[in-house]
């Protein structure tokens, strides 16, 4: 039970990093996104 537990808390906290990753680089896409188009006007 006790590697379980352990298991089961590395995989949320590896979850949420890449979770936190993903938004980051979907961020900087629709930033890159918006600062083209505003230098493109």
């Amino acid at each position: 039970m006790f590697f379980f537990d352990y298991l089961s808390c590395w995989l949320s906290i590896l979850l949420s990093i890449v979770c936190i990753l993903l938004g980051v680089g979907f961020l900087t896409l629709l930033e890159r996104k918006v600062l083209g188009y505003i230098q493109i006007r």
